[in-house]
């Protein structure tokens, strides 16, 4: 027996119709929450469940054994430059490793070379200042002399400090772990509040540094810029990467407002790669480029929708998506040139429009809106076809955040001002630092004795100030 049909003049088969669309439309929006993983939604991958992990795709098994395969380029141990070899000790052969026959006038070849490296025991250098004291005969004073310029107030010299600060700041071990580490390996005791003293005095002398690579970026003709929480006290805040080939700066703001996005950036100059949050609008949109890693990830959850129709609008851009992403590679392996590049993207980017309007004309919750959002920024969506530099993802900010997200996970964040400056600063040089392949702890000594002796930082940048 079938279901009676509501009567359509009853308020109250209406009301309870209504309801049940309601109900049934939070039931959908619930799960589609529910299916939020890191292939569809800006969770990272670290978020998903142990059966969300078991779907991931993974890639076939290629049948060959582990390690290095037949044919491929060796990758040897290069051997120390003479200069650095502290001391050499000989070896000859007195006998035949075959017949026992005596090598004494054999023929002398070429001989192997084999290089041990060990650490010598470290021995803490302690030098103490006796600073004498006298007392006026006229006055009484008691007047004591003055330790020498450059030196430390506190029991920790500019090379212990910047080891301190490289192993909280840059390998970012707790203050307990680095105080024993210290203790273990060096033979040197240190209090708590002794290695939050010498992360104070380092935060202070990276400002210049701090601000240095701040300029830098600002002034490039490409950057990239992308945000993840952070917390001080328990208190949210925003943690922003604002990076470019040969700077990467790091800043904690309370809010995440255009206001503070554009304190930040400073003024526009160049390309701001990004995603499409509107705290960005303020950026000329052809002066931008959207991340499309962002962009696949909308279009994957188009695709798993419940709607047929939603999830079919979901594939075709996907489709597209991979698509013109294989043409981007296919240009940087040098198959392409960037003139086929830019004609292919043309004939693309109508596909996409076309489709994205067929999304905004479903009228479809939080899919047509997305779509509407899209067809905004559609004058950023293939800026690297077009010009030298851009990439179509943020995918550099990303890897830049990534050290930066572990650390928040290890302390849950800072507990002051003082300890935001500290991990933004100390970070911004360690990134930096390395992108030009610089020594961190080298550097940091050198910043830590010039704000002793009361003179200027050194460069951060190779051809800085």
């Amino acid at each position: 027996m079938g279901e009676a049909a509501p009567n359509p003049d009853c308020p109250g088969c209406q009301a309870l119709l209504k309801r049940v669309e309601r109900l049934e439309r939070e039931i959908r929006e619930l799960r589609a929450l529910q299916e939020r993983n890191s292939s569809n939604s800006n969770r990272p991958p670290s978020s998903d469940s142990p059966s969300q992990r078991a779907d991931r795709p993974s890639r076939p098994p290629s049948g060959r054994k582990p390690g290095g395969q037949a044919g491929h380029e060796a990758h040897l141990r290069a051997l120390l430059p003479a200069d650095q070899v502290t001391r050499h000790e000989r070896r000859d052969p007195k006998s035949c490793r075959r017949c026992a026959a005596s090598l004494s006038g054999a023929k002398v070849l070429e001989p192997l070379r084999h290089q041990v490296v060990e650490i010598p025991e470290i021995v803490p250098d302690v030098t103490e200042y006796i600073l004498g004291r006298r007392c006026c005969g006229i006055c009484n004073t008691v007047t004591a002399a003055r330790l020498p310029k450059g030196v430390p107030q506190g029991m920790c010299g500019a090379r212990l400090s910047s080891l301190i600060v490289l192993l909280t700041g840059a390998y970012h071990l707790s203050r307990r772990n680095t105080a024993s580490l210290l203790e273990d390996v060096l033979g040197v005791k240190l209090s708590l509040g002794s290695v939050s003293n010498v992360e104070g005095k380092m935060t202070a002398a990276l400002s210049a540094a701090h601000s240095e690579a701040l300029s830098c970026v600002r002034q490039a003709r490409v950057k990239h810029l992308d945000a993840t929480s952070w917390s001080r006290s328990g208190e949210p805040s925003s943690l922003w990467t604002f990076a470019s080939r040969l700077a990467t700066v790091f800043v904690i703001t309370a809010s995440a407002t255009a206001h503070t996005v554009q304190t930040v950036v400073g003024r526009m100059r160049g390309i701001l790669v990004s995603d499409r949050g509107s705290q960005f609008g303020f950026w000329a949109i052809e002066q931008r480029q959207i991340c499309w890693a962002h962009l696949t990830r909308r279009f994957t959850a188009f695709s798993e929708s419940s709607r047929p129709e939603v999830q079919r609008l979901g594939e075709a851009l996907l489709l597209l998506a991979h698509v013109h992403i294989v043409e981007w590679h296919r240009f940087c392996d040098g198959i392409t040139t960037r003139e086929q590049l830019q004609e292919f993207v043309t004939k693309v980017e109508a596909l996409f429009v076309h489709h994205l309007e067929r999304g905004v004309a479903l009228r479809q919750r939080k899919v047509s809106g997305a779509c509407a959002n899209i067809l905004r920024h559609k004058e950023a969506l293939f800026t690297y076809a077009f010009t030298t530099g851009v990439s179509p993802t943020n995918n550099h900010a990303e890897r830049e955040l990534r050290a930066f997200v572990m650390w928040r996970k290890q302390t849950a964040g800072t507990r002051s001002e003082r300890g935001d400056r500290f991990a933004e600063r100390v970070m911004t040089v360690v990134h930096t630092l390395r992108k030009h392949g610089r020594n961190v702890l080298s550097y940091l000594e050198q910043t830590f004795v010039a704000a002793l002796r009361g003179e200027p930082s050194p460069a951060l940048m190779p051809n800085g100030p």
